[in-house]
């Protein structure tokens, strides 16, 4: 290996370090008073700019300018409301969620109901789940179907003979049981989901 030619530098005394390092901090020092003696120009200071009427404004125009400080706050005001007349800014937006007024439920209508392929389906699970219910009851009381249904149908004889008004509505599931017979087959004699 060749040995390698560095130049060395000559190691600066310690006084001309000294001198350097003192004429820098003068230089600073006189700096910082002479910007403090004439501060810079602030746009407070200046001139407000030329404005174009306001009546010529557009969708386009530079409305920087009216924000400059020294601009009347009224004259800005007013170039402003200029600017939010434009039919741009008045579009409402069709899904903007906070439009409607969610405050008002209304239920679903019945007929609506019945045409719901899930609200069928949970119909007839529960009535699924009922039979089977009074099935494990009957068989546990010992009776026949017949019986239970010859039974029933002598209790609601007699609850509706003493008050007629007592009779309660169909429910849900005997109003959607024709429709849900029609939904199993179509009139082209095919079967549905």
């Amino acid at each position: 290996m060749k040995p390698t030619d560095t130049k060395q530098q000559p190691k600066e005394r310690p006084e001309e370090f000294l001198s350097r390092w003192s004429k820098r901090k003068q230089q600073a020092r006189e700096e910082a008073a002479a910007a403090e003696k004439s501060p810079p120009k602030t746009h407070f200071e200046e001139a407000p700019p030329q404005l174009p009427p306001v009546e010529d404004l557009t969708m386009d125009s530079d409305y920087s300018d009216f924000f400059h400080p020294k601009v009347d706050e009224d004259l800005r005001r007013t170039a402003l409301k200029k600017l939010f007349e434009n039919p741009h800014f008045s579009i409402i937006d069709g899904m903007d969620i906070y439009l409607d007024d969610y405050s008002i439920s209304e239920p679903i209508p019945a007929a609506m109901l019945k045409e719901l392929k899930q609200a069928q389906n949970i119909l007839e699970w529960a009535r699924e789940r009922r039979e089977k219910e009074a099935e494990r009851e009957r068989q546990a009381a010992g009776l026949s179907v017949q019986e239970d249904v010859s039974s029933r149908a002598l209790s609601a004889s007699r609850s509706t003979a003493e008050n007629p008004l007592s009779q309660a509505p169909p429910s849900i599931e005997e109003e959607l049981e024709p429709v849900k017979q029609s939904s199993q087959s179509s009139p082209d004699g095919l079967q549905t989901a």
